[in-house]
């Protein structure tokens, strides 16, 4: 037997043959230890071998015999954090938490010379959240926090309140728990664009030692579904089974394997023998929808007999004759790719029969009550009969508003009746999971001398790859805020959503709108390029005012308004930062091309389909709150803002108020966190309870004193009427005598949704022979109502900021007929610390009339105007036009060398 030092207590167990370190670790139940991808690429397993760090992913677990071995949970000692956690603490650098033990691991070894260079020293931990902007905080001691004191929640940069539990490693994501009896779930994935299956042979498969059951399409449930999870699923096509005999992309699920251990089911995967007929496949949207495309779906089933899942189209005005009015016109093509979300906690689940006889679902979901109702559909039971519940989810970004893990589980585990796990692999994410919509975008506009836009045409082809999913809602989403943010009498716009043999696309940060925000924006500075206006100016000028129609291309009335109005604050704020400059000169040499860039964004604050949210609140006897909120917590600050929200409308601490998400047992019901609705609609329902929680303790208060309620207010841990004070824990003892229970329910709904806006400022330099593009300036400014948080709604900002620098120039998934050719983050790269410039942040004075406690939606929109700054900077600085993400190297040298 071999023998371990984990953490100063020593075990004595036998490693798998070929295990690494990584997964003997979490088999002890050490779940500080976090898998993003077990290649060595994002650091989030890293642990200290005799003091230095390692990638335990890369460390056979052999090689740890005899040796010390420290996680985060070994980090702290006698009860104290230690020095870099509670740096971590005071910074906040973190989000959603799922990177943080590894990146704590790292920094601990840092010598002073290496945190000079952090952009090497942390070269191999990744973060997809924060922007790397806390984590630098911390690594130079800052501190973000503030105090949390009694009525002044609102406004406060609190800490989230799990922090202890995530710097420690104690804090629980969907993985990190010991199940006895479990089985474990691994699936095979179509190596072919489109085929259908003629035969799977299972014969070998079910001969691996420790395989319990090959489950394919002839023994799943039958029924049609969309795995995107909508409050309204009519909006979704039912175009996806569980297991299907044809394949329509490269990745898709052909069989699942369920055995003891992983390993073995990764065995039986691999033996499965399956015959294909390979049908012709298409994967460029335009060409899909030319006459005699393959067809991917039955013409009765999704589509009228070609790819075009769905087409959106309209027209305010007379395009043609705005066009005859324009003195100026400037039509192009512009597109954009994929993008994959890249959580670093990959999509995973686990399901159990529990004694209460129903069936439970551990998930990581941002959306677990429609993942509920979805299940429930699919396997034929009563939705009571299910629980669907996260804990902690490490991020999400869109990707995890699909329901692609929890239906295999929950089917295996009511066929086996013991407990199944699903946990992806980096690989699954990038070729099974859903992306961004790779969309193609021709825009022509047109306006006079003077800058005043005359006419607007957009026309969109987005590829909604395989199944529809999120096809049709992120088209209306692309065809909606970028066109309607401007003034114009004639728009003019169509767009399709077209099924081809690629990975299916989903939800993603910024949801449709970015794409065509990209090509709005940039064809906006063309057109003041063209008329020699500044494009500062040209927005002002045509940007949508107070008192006018908020409209794309539909007449229909829409319940979005202006809560509160910041545009032009915003494009001041960056205009000003950028003239003022922060002192960053380009490099030296003539081939260096300095530009700068403007664009803008706007957002309407939740989707326009139903999105509703409840929240529970009851007084405790010992005088503190407890709030039930179905909102995910997924490094989105949730939790902390719903905290604050009631704590200011209760006059206490936010500490005082105990929370719990996201579980459909013990939390009322919420539509799913995303559609930057988690305040809006979220906290507006927390707002309501809160109030409605005080007014229940000041009429309590009243009839118990004789006085008059407007005698009567909260005062932190108790109520003050008249001269006297109860404290809250006797009034709630008090009421438990005559069966008063100091219990509240209340609901909110999407309606009316306010308006956000963002702007984004870049100033770079590109090298004209190379293509290299050093950011020089970066600036960014929200128009998002009050912060309930500023420190959360900076850290938002910064990761939006940093995502969208990815997409502009790093990010891109390379396919080969259908094919992605680079599934690993060492050759598909997301913006490390070194690829990631610091950006000024700043917030326009705004409250708005709308939203709850004067906040608006901030998480989403962010991203949005910072690709088309980066293209407007380009363009700048070079006189070329880059319309095609991202803009890597490659791509600008052939426009930009001279032998071009």
């Amino acid at each position: 037997m071999t023998h371990f030092h984990v953490n100063g207590r020593s075990y004595s167990a036998e490693p798998a043959a070929g295990q690494c370190l990584r997964t003997f670790l979490r088999d002890l139940d050490v779940f500080g230890v976090k898998k993003g991808c077990d290649a060595g690429d994002c650091g989030a397993c890293t642990v200290h071998i005799d003091g230095k760090p390692f990638h335990s992913c890369l460390v056979p677990a052999f090689r740890g015999e005899g040796r010390q071995i420290t996680t985060i949970e070994g980090l702290a000692a006698d009860g104290e954090l230690h020095p870099m956690q509670k740096a971590f603490h005071d910074a906040q650098a973190f989000q959603c938490g799922f990177c943080t033990a590894g990146m704590i691991m790292t920094a601990v070894t840092l010598t002073e010379e290496q945190k000079r260079d952090l952009p090497h020293a942390l070269k191999g931990n990744l973060c997809r959240c924060t922007g790397y902007r806390s984590i630098n905080d911390a690594l130079h001691g800052k501190c973000n926090i503030e105090a949390d004191v009694a009525g002044k929640s609102l406004g406060a940069s609190l800490p989230n309140p799990f922090t202890e539990a995530i710097l420690t490693g104690t804090a629980r994501y969907t993985m990190d728990l010991a199940v006895e009896n479990l089985l474990h779930l691994k699936v095979m994935r179509s190596p072919h664009a489109h085929a259908r299956i003629v035969s799977i042979d299972r014969r070998a498969a079910l001969a691996v030692p420790g395989v319990v059951a090959v489950y394919t399409w002839e023994d799943v449930p039958g029924r049609l579904f969309s795995s995107a999870l909508h409050e309204d699923h009519l909006v979704d096509p039912d175009d996806i089974r569980l297991l299907d005999n044809v394949v329509r992309f490269v990745g898709q699920r052909v069989a699942a394997v369920v055995a003891v251990t992983e390993a073995a089911a990764e065995a039986g995967c691999r033996a499965l023998h399956v015959d294909y007929e390979i049908l012709p496949a298409v994967f460029d949207p335009v060409v899909a929808v030319q006459p005699g495309a393959p067809l991917l779906h039955d013409k009765d089933a999704v589509t009228s007999g070609n790819n075009i899942f769905c087409t959106l189209q309209g027209e305010i005005g007379d395009i043609a004759k705005g066009f005859e009015q324009a003195d100026a016109v400037h039509e192009q093509t512009y597109s954009t790719t994929r993008v994959q979300h890249v959580h670093l906690e990959t999509h995973g689940s686990i399901a159990w029969r529990g004694e209460d006889n129903r069936w439970h679902v551990r998930t990581s979901s941002q959306a677990p009550f429609a993942a509920r109702q979805k299940l429930a559909y699919v396997m034929g039971i009563p939705p009571r009969d299910l629980h669907v519940f996260t804990e902690r989810v490490g991020g999400g970004f869109g990707g995890k508003q699909e329901m692609v893990s929890e239906d295999l589980v929950l089917f295996a585990t009511m066929k086996l009746g013991r407990p199944v796990k699903w946990e992806w692999t980096r690989e699954d994410e990038f070729i099974g999971a859903t992306t961004r919509h790779q969309m193609t975008t021709r825009v022509k506009i047109g306006a006079r001398k003077d800058g005043t836009l005359t006419a607007l045409d957009v026309e969109v082809f987005s590829n909604t790859g395989a199944y529809g999913g999120h096809g049709s809602e992120t088209l209306a989403a692309a065809m909606a805020t970028p066109i309607a943010a401007y003034r114009c009498a004639n728009k003019k716009g169509i767009g399709h959503a077209v099924y081809t043999n690629m990975t299916p696309a989903g939800g993603f940060r910024g949801y449709g709108a970015s794409q065509t925000t990209f090509a709005v924006e940039c064809a906006i500075d063309e057109l003041a390029r063209m008329l020699g206006i500044d494009p500062f100016e040209m927005r002002r000028k045509n940007v949508v005012l107070p008192g006018d129609n908020i409209e794309s291309i539909w007449k229909e009335p829409s319940d979005a308004s202006f809560g509160s109005y910041g545009i032009g604050e915003c494009l001041d704020i960056v205009e000003r930062e950028l003239k003022n400059g922060n002192g960053v000169a380009k490099p030296d040499g003539a081939d260096w091309a300095e530009g700068e860039g403007v664009a803008l964004a706007m957002l309407e604050c939740g989707p326009p389909t139903e999105h509703r949210s409840g929240a529970e609140m009851r007084l405790l006897p010992d005088g503190s709150y407890h709030l039930a909120c179905g909102s995910t917590e997924m490094g989105n600050g949730i939790t902390t803002a719903h905290k604050q929200i009631a704590a200011s409308i209760l006059g206490t601490r936010a500490d005082d108020i105990d929370i719990i998400n996201a579980d459909t047992d013990r939390t009322p019901y919420d539509t799913g966190t995303f559609a930057s609705t988690g305040v809006v609609v979220g906290g507006k329902a927390v707002h309501l309870a809160a109030e409605a929680m005080s007014a229940d303790i000041l009429d309590f208060a009243s009839r118990h004193t004789g006085m008059a309620v407007d005698q009567c207010r909260l005062d932190h841990d108790g109520v003050i009427c008249g001269n006297q004070r109860i404290l809250l824990s006797d009034l709630h003892a008090e009421g438990a005598k005559v069966d008063h229970r100091f219990s509240v329910s209340r609901r909110a709904y999407l309606s009316p949704r306010t308006i956000a806006f963002n702007v984004h400022g870049v100033r770079l330099a590109v090298h004209r022979m190379t293509g290299e593009i050093r950011v020089l300036h970066s600036v960014h400014a929200a128009d998002i109502g009050r912060p309930i948080n500023p420190m959360q709604c900076r850290g938002q900002l910064d990761g939006a900021v940093a995502m969208g620098f990815g997409w502009a120039l790093i990010e891109n998934m390379v396919h080969d007929n259908g094919h992605m050719v680079n599934p690993q983050l060492r050759n598909c790269r997301i913006p490390t610390f070194a690829d990631t410039p610091h950006t000024d942040i700043f917030f326009a004075d705004t409250t708005d009339t709308i939203g709850p406690l004067g906040a608006k939606s901030q998480g989403e929109c962010g991203i949005n105007p910072v690709a088309p700054a980066v293209s407007n900077a380009l363009a700048s600085a070079t006189g070329v036009r880059f319309a095609h993400l991202p803009f890597t190297p490659d791509r600008l040298f052939s426009k930009l060398s001279p032998a071009a």
